[in-house]
């Protein structure tokens, strides 16, 4: 009996690759503002859990900024079908009451998804690029870019997470 693409990607694809991220991670979260002027660092501490048979990773993460405190939940799959990556993502902070879908590639040591946010009184959307950069078993680093209409790319985040069980 063959495998299904699904059950190839849970033990050699992206799907394994997203799976080896469930677990509990500390981390250390730095936050820009403005281009090159880094505006908070504090630590952030994170779960990780896998949804629907494999099928997507929750992560769930808290911190504070500004010293206030935020959560915030991303869903991140793989969508075999379209071979594209997949995600969604809410927050206490940055999205405010918005839902921002992303779609992108995978990559050498991870993924790329890129999304959009606006605003009815802004005159033009944003863009938001997300990296998922898995260093090794027990480190991952999350970046997030802002993109300008004019497509102009500014470093917003940075979560450098280190897994704190085995």
């Amino acid at each position: 009996m063959s495998k299904t693409k699904f059950e190839i990607s849970k033990e050699s694809g992206p799907h394994l690759r997203l799976l080896s991220l469930v677990g509990n991670w500390d981390g250390r979260t730095r936050t820009w503002f403005e281009k090159d002027v880094l505006a908070d660092e504090s630590p952030t501490t994170s779960k990780i859990i896998s949804l629907l048979n494999k099928r997507f990773i929750r992560y769930e993460y808290r911190g504070i900024i500004n010293g206030k405190t935020h959560e915030g939940l991303m869903v991140w799959g793989f969508d075999l079908g379209n071979s594209k990556c997949v995600c969604t993502w809410v927050d206490s902070f940055h999205m405010g009451t918005g839902i921002m879908y992303s779609e992108g590639v995978e990559t050498r040591n991870g993924f790329s998804v890129t999304g959009q946010y606006d605003n009815l009184e802004w005159p033009e959307p944003w863009g938001w690029r997300t990296e998922l950069e898995i260093l090794n078993s027990d480190q991952f680093i999350l970046r997030a870019y802002n993109i300008s209409p004019t497509g102009e790319e500014t470093k917003a985040v940075e979560t450098i997470n280190l897994r704190i069980d085995l």
